[in-house]
């Protein structure tokens, strides 16, 4: 799905995001510690580099997961990066716009995205997809700089029985601003494994906090829970 370009997300979407995570043709291992591998892959049009992330969790089910990764409330609870995060509207069930923005350490600015959200639950597959889109009610911020993401994804697969899941994790962001690509290639190395044991972290939490905290609300699962507007094409076009 193109940057900028909002519509619902087709098949072909989430079979490339499987094609990505399961192909390591013209990938680079940087990272291989225990359950987690890193991989970065070089791109002709442009210096930022894809990165991929495969981690194995023996103690989490496919489920804990994708609804962690789902849950807004949740996530002001583990994500230390975040500052905010709401829907701005939904183009269907399974498609969405909202806002994200998140601390950066010092001296760098903070950083927003306005994001489409995709999703498709197949049971023993799971996918979610992002990509960075406009708003007209969402200019640039004063104090971030606005940051692009051309594809972040998850494919969350289960293994059967109890023995967990596999996490692909999947993302070429540009973060703007005036840093070098080398220091952002290598910020995002580091990031991807840190961002994999914070959600690993969080999923073993997360069916406790949820019986306390209105466990039955689960929009991603159904839909008809959802209570954002309806997003208007005219406010999400460039033209």
């Amino acid at each position: 799905m193109d940057v900028g370009v909002v519509s619902v997300a087709e098949d072909k979407d989430f079979s490339n995001l499987k094609e990505l995570v399961d192909n390591h043709s013209g990938w680079k291992l940087d990272y291989n510690k225990g359950a987690i591998k890193v991989w970065t892959k070089a791109l002709t049009n442009t210096n930022f580099k894809m990165i991929k992330v495969i981690a194995n969790f023996s103690e989490i089910s496919a489920d804990a997961i994708y609804d962690v990764l789902h849950d807004p409330e949740y996530r002001k609870v583990w994500d230390q990066h975040m500052i905010e995060s709401h829907d701005i509207g939904h183009i269907n069930p399974n498609n969405d716009v909202g806002y994200y923005s998140m601390s950066c350490p010092s001296p760098l600015a903070n950083r927003d995205f306005v994001l489409q959200r995709s999703w498709l639950d197949l049971g023993h597959e799971k996918y979610i997809l992002n990509h960075s889109v406009y708003h007209i009610k969402y200019p640039v911020r004063k104090g971030f700089i606005r940051a692009t993401s051309y594809l972040t994804g998850f494919l969350i697969r289960m293994l059967g029985g109890d023995r967990g899941c596999t996490l692909g994790y999947i993302s070429q962001t540009d973060p703007q601003g005036t840093l070098p690509p080398w220091l952002v290639n290598r910020v995002t190395q580091i990031f991807g494994p840190k961002m994999v044991k914070n959600l690993q972290k969080a999923c073993l939490g997360y069916i406790e906090w949820k019986m306390k905290n209105n466990p039955n609300f689960k929009p991603w699962h159904y839909p008809e829970q959802i209570t954002s507007p309806r997003i208007n094409i005219k406010d999400v076009s460039l033209v």
